[in-house]
């Protein structure tokens, strides 16, 4: 069956502005340096009004039996179903472009210091990780999160990715950037990590049972998470060109995930430009439409990662090249898309450099 080829329409977020700005909002609109960021300040409003006191209240003597069990599953019903991809998009999104301005620079260690913990995101490791070492090498082989050397739609090699990612990122991170003399990002991920579980240590002094649901439990699904999330955005790369951007991640488009994650389907122009503004992606995929039919990108609509990784793990070509936009009629058949996709899942052997 040959694809439908129609025009592109995105229905992804992007900014509009009404000038209808409230008092409340103009006091964050001085403080923050972008205006089509204030969303962020209102989900860390909701998470700083919701998430921190359920946690304070785990570790009340006085909240036993159902009482503390309520808490409980308040608390993981806040973190894992409605924070959790809000939250950890907007990390995301102010570790690439920090929410407050140079007056009030001291603000932004509050997302990744205060809040991040509650969502297993252990302090400084994020950004260093993304920003300073994931961005550089570019999924390639001194990428320590690199998907090259693992078949890609194999439920095998994504869990010895996934253990080999959850048991040596942290002393392979600090030693990336020890062997670089990246000194300052080294000391930062060593200082987060102890910090983060020196506290978790302190804390299971006053309830075992509390830390384990605040903080470790976050942890543990939080980089289940951010590995499905790597795994899918660079699952399918070009053996033949595997630095190149649109053979080496995906883009997913008119989902609601876009509308919840701040436009975090939009890997490929993410890659192409990190400090790009999250209201933007969608002008600059319908801007360079060319550029993704040349390089037979694969742009799927109405899913996103999590539902890609699902349907790799149970190798469902056809499901996903029903969702592959055909851009510019790149693709003569399913079946040519199909064969595209299972071409770059294939695992690549290359030499490690430094």
């Amino acid at each position: 069956m040959k694809p439908v080829v129609r025009s592109l329409t995105l229905g992804d977020p992007v900014f509009l502005s009404d000038n209808t700005y409230t008092a409340f909002d103009r006091f964050w609109l001085k403080i923050i340096k972008d205006e089509r960021d204030l969303p962020f300040i209102y989900l860390t409003l909701r998470i700083t009004f919701t998430m921190l006191p359920i946690a304070v209240l785990l570790y009340m003597p006085f909240i036993t039996g159902w009482v503390w069990w309520f808490f409980a599953i308040l608390y993981i019903i806040f973190n894992n179903f409605i924070f959790k991809g809000p939250f950890g998009l907007m990390l995301h999104c102010t570790s690439h472009r920090p929410l407050f301005n140079q007056q009030y620079a001291w603000l932004n260690r509050y997302l990744p210091w205060i809040i991040g913990p509650l969502f297993g995101q252990t302090p400084e490791t994020y950004a260093s990780h993304h920003l300073a070492m994931h961005h550089r090498e570019n999924n390639l082989e001194n990428d320590l999160s690199s998907t090259m050397h693992y078949q890609r739609d194999s439920l095998r090699d994504f869990l010895l990715y996934f253990s080999r990612f959850f048991f040596t990122v942290i002393p392979s991170l600090a030693w990336y950037f020890n062997e670089r003399s990246q000194l300052a990002l080294r000391n930062r991920v060593i200082r987060g990590e102890l910090a983060f579980f020196g506290v978790c240590a302190l804390l299971c002094l006053v309830s075992w049972q509390a830390t384990v649901m605040v903080f470790l439990l976050p942890l543990l699904i939080s980089r289940i998470i951010m590995m499905v999330g790597n795994w899918a955005q660079h699952s399918f790369i070009d053996e033949a060109d595997p630095e190149n951007f649109y053979k080496n991640s995906i883009t997913c488009i008119n989902t609601p995930y876009n509308h919840k994650c701040w436009n975090d389907g939009y890997h490929i122009s993410h890659h192409i430009k990190p400090s790009m503004h999250w209201t933007l992606h969608p002008e600059h995929l319908q801007t360079n439409l060319q550029a993704y039919a040349d390089n037979k990108a694969l742009v799927f609509e109405g899913i996103h990662f999590l539902h890609i990784w699902w349907y790799l793990m149970k190798k469902d070509y056809t499901r996903l090249a029903k969702h592959v936009v055909n851009i510019h009629g790149i693709f003569a058949s399913e079946d040519d898309i199909i064969a595209l996709m299972k071409g770059r899942t294939r695992k690549i052997k290359r030499t490690v450099t430094t």
